[in-house]
């Protein structure tokens, strides 16, 4: 299967799906990031947009379709990787302390490897909160992890009528429809990411590398 390099940082806790879908955003020069982001936030603390506790916040945040346009503009995949870290930020609010604790303790586990714990911890977060993308997305992850291709592809459908944009979603599609040897719905999956966050450098990789085996069996 396709490495696609989802990230998973501490702030966010990720799915693996997002890790792979964004390899290769080093740039070598990591002052560019902190002029980027000190950027940034001088503009969210002028526009009265910092995230206050508990405040909700999720794939309808009224942020997001500024963010969405900052980030089709971007002009790097470092600039690109800031942004998807706000974005992140936002679609992991759930403006409820319990839903919090559900959603970082299955994140904790399914970072441990303990598959079954991070499943029942999404299960009972999807339960609570169906409108929650980012629960069903999370499952998806884990879903996949476990080897059940069908359901995390169910979830990620879940994830995707909740909030189109979601572009791990969309990169966890693509790496779903490669475990099932369905190259061009994975081809098309990573097309639609790179639409969305056009400097994804690993769904730029993912994407040619399908397209060269796709290329290669109509030969």
């Amino acid at each position: 299967m396709v490495e696609l390099g989802m990230r998973w940082s501490s702030a966010d806790q990720h799915s693996i799906l997002h890790r792979r879908a964004l390899t290769g955003h080093g740039s070598g020069r990591p002052w560019i990031w902190i002029l980027v982001l000190l950027a940034l936030l001088c503009l969210w603390l002028a526009a009265g947009t910092v995230f206050s506790p508990g405040a909700a916040a999720d794939q309808r945040d009224k942020r997001l379709p500024d963010l969405f346009t900052q980030l089709q503009g971007a002009k790097s995949p470092s600039e690109a990787h800031v942004i998807e870290s706000v974005i992140w930020a936002i679609w992991a609010e759930t403006g409820d302390k319990d839903l919090d604790h559900l959603l970082g303790e299955g994140a904790t586990a399914m970072s441990a490897q303990d598959y079954t714990t991070a499943l029942s911890d999404f299960d009972e977060l999807t339960k609570r909160a169906p409108q929650f993308a980012e629960g069903w997305n999370k499952r998806a992850t884990v879903l996949y992890l476990m080897g059940d291709l069908q359901a995390s592809l169910s979830d990620i459908d879940r994830v995707l009528k909740l909030e189109p944009r979601h572009f791990g979603a969309l990169s966890g599609l693509g790496l779903v429809n490669i475990g099932l040897e369905r190259e061009e719905a994975a081809r098309d999956a990573f097309q639609q990411v790179l639409k969305i966050d056009p400097m994804n450098p690993g769904a730029k990789a993912n994407l040619k590398a399908i397209q060269d085996e796709i290329d290669k069996k109509s030969i």
